[in-house]
């Protein structure tokens, strides 16, 4: 991830701003398993693995005028004048809501998912990234600000507000992410068809998330009302 940032700072490509977030982010996971934050930290450095390997692809894809999945694909496509915390938020609800059950599956099986005892220190592992997450909105909120330069009024006098936002959404999505994981472990035990199917469906409702998040306005106060995940039937 460090390695692809200079190519894209260097080209002004609008996806730097995402990239350079979650590289910070990914870092600060790093160092909360370093610290022992966590009840599995061998488990969770396999899963930022993955969850960042379906990043990487999504990108490489993309670099190479190929078309990723939808919700990247839409992500990417964004007029590049967007301010840099739009483009940001596209690469994080393409990332959370698509990606990240995708990344829980890889790394908790079948048998996994049926064992009480070891799925709730999963998910408590997974719910103590948002303690990381949260720690971090801040300090993006800055480094973003220093990049597009001084909000107009508004945006000042909502940010408060908009930082609780930002760390309520993440935890609404999260809670939402690890739901979807059981729905879609549920279905890859019915067979590959059923997962498949699933799994489009969890394309398109991201998809259309990440649509969303291209309206003009206050898009975290919408967030705020509206929630920034998505959820499987079932």
């Amino acid at each position: 991830m460090t390695a692809m940032l200079a190519p894209l700072e260097a080209e002004g490509d609008k996806r730097r701003y995402f990239h350079a977030t979650y590289l910070r982010t990914t870092i600060a996971v790093a160092d909360e398993i370093k610290r022992g934050g966590f009840a599995d930290p061998e488990w969770v450095e396999r899963w930022d693995v993955a969850f960042a390997d379906l990043y990487l692809d999504a990108l490489e894809t993309s670099r190479a005028g190929r078309r990723p999945s939808r919700p990247w694909d839409i992500a990417f496509s964004v007029p590049a004048d967007l301010p840099a915390l739009r483009h940001v938020l596209l690469g994080m609800n393409a990332h959370i809501n698509y990606d990240l059950p995708q990344a829980l599956l890889a790394v908790i099986t079948d048998e996994q998912f049926g064992d009480a005892a070891l799925l709730a220190r999963r998910e408590a592992d997974h719910q103590e990234i948002d303690r990381v997450l949260a720690s971090r909105v801040g300090a993006e909120d800055n480094e973003l600000t220093r990049l597009s330069g001084p909000p107009p009024l508004l945006d000042r006098l909502l940010r408060p507000f908009n930082r609780l936002g930002t760390q309520r959404f993440l935890r609404e999505a999260r809670a939402k992410v690890w739901a979807n994981a059981i729905a879609l472990d549920r279905a890859r035990g019915q067979g590959p068809d059923a997962y498949a199917s699933l799994l489009a469906r969890l394309e398109e409702l991201s998809a259309a998330k990440v649509a969303d998040l291209q309206a003009p306005g206050q898009v975290l106060l919408k967030l705020a009302a509206t929630g920034f995940g998505v959820r499987l039937p079932g």
